[in-house]
């Protein structure tokens, strides 16, 4: 390509500091080095854990720096030794790596790698330099993808090839938000048909958890939140029960209990708070339900449990993108979606210019949107 080997001049979306508005800037993108891909990103899913970078409250962030991590773009360039991509391929970047050679990644039953940001910081490339940079300052990185860029350089192994028929602008979801929920459920639970699920949070991340309850054949998914607006949707995304925590006085794991005789047979905590963890891991049944966190809580969080409530049998589990090693996954879950085997289209409901993404983050914040798009 003409800009191979070049710096390439574009927009992006920056965080200049924890609490400000983003700004969308002109930045300098440098050529991908050994072991790298440059990719021109083309569409680029909002998520709650973009909001809590510029909370401030997501671990391991330096500012300023480009978020992003629910993107799908097309190969722009590659540096040397890179052999799984080429230009002109379709690409998920995944905020989860998979360098193949780690214990985790070798081992076969888990889809961490000890590259991942909770092991090693991801604000700079693994040489630890940064390809951006903005009126001369330099900017980092975000999960090494920061897909709040149109184009932006990741390792190798933070990238997925996908089939080139796969509409990028609703696609990119499966980076993030659909691809955890929906493997929440069918991969890290292993919900069985005829089962109960409860589902603590109706997000895009907590749609998608109901979509993979519904999948596996769940009996009962009782969905939960306190904003009724995202009923409607929850029940046409396979919920059978929509219930509001404001409604009762007393404790909302106290009135699924009720529901179900003994509590939950799954329950999911989509939201990242400790009273919501406590809630969904008391509502599932004391002996063999199963509790997954998926919610992200504030950096430096401490959930205060009776561990009564794991004495009998009950299992608490944490989940990160999937429960399956994300490289290996995401061309998988891309074909099943060609194939009409879920649609997560309807989690998609406002579409906009990057030039709009503050405008993106106050739906998210007022619960007006479950996704929304940007479109470079």
């Amino acid at each position: 390509m003409a800009t191979s080997g070049k710096v390439i001049k574009c927009r992006a979306a920056v965080a200049w500091a924890v609490g400000k508005p983003l700004s969308v800037e002109e930045v300098e993108v440098a050529p991908p080095k050994a072991g790298e891909v440059r990719i021109k990103i083309v569409a680029t899913g909002i998520c709650r854990t973009d909001d809590h970078v510029l909370e401030g409250c997501f671990p391991n962030v330096d500012f300023p720096v480009i978020p992003g991590h629910e993107g799908a773009g097309i190969v722009e360039s590659v540096g040397e030794g890179v052999t799984t991509v080429k230009p002109g391929d379709k690409v998920i970047p995944i905020p989860l790596p998979h360098c193949g050679e780690c214990s985790f990644c070798l081992n076969p039953e888990s889809n961490y790698c000890l590259k991942s940001h909770f092991s090693e910081s991801q604000n700079l490339l693994p040489d630890k330099t940064s390809r951006f940079t903005c009126k001369g300052k330099q900017i980092h990185h975000f999960l090494w993808v920061s897909t709040f860029a149109e184009y932006t350089v990741i390792p190798e192994y933070t990238v997925a090839k996908i089939d080139a028929a796969a509409p990028l602008d609703k696609v990119c979801l499966l980076g993030c938000g659909f691809s955890t929920g929906y493997g929440a459920a069918i991969n890290t639970a292993k919900v069985k048909p005829g089962s109960t699920c409860a589902v603590f949070g109706l997000g895009g991340v907590g749609l998608s958890v109901v979509m993979g309850c519904k999948a596996a054949g769940a009996s009962r998914i009782i969905a939960v939140d306190i904003n009724k607006d995202k009923f409607a949707k929850a029940k046409e995304l396979g919920a059978t029960d929509c219930i509001n925590p404001r409604d009762f006085k007393k404790p909302i794991q106290e009135v699924l209990t009720e529901m179900t005789g003994h509590g939950v047979d799954y329950s999911f905590e989509v939201i990242g708070q400790a009273d919501t963890m406590i809630a969904a891991l008391a509502s599932c049944n004391m002996s063999t339900g199963i509790c997954v966190m998926i919610g992200e809580p504030a950096s430096g969080s401490v959930i205060p449990i009776d561990p009564v409530l794991l004495l009998c049998g009950r299992t608490w589990k944490g989940t990160a993108f999937l429960g399956w090693k994300m490289q290996d996954s995401i061309p998988k879950l891309v074909s099943s979606y060609l194939e009409k085997k879920f649609n997560s289209d309807l989690l998609i409901t406002h579409t906009l210019p990057i030039a709009k993404v503050n405008e993106g983050f106050e739906l998210l914040r007022a619960g007006k949107s479950i996704r929304s798009v940007l479109l470079f």
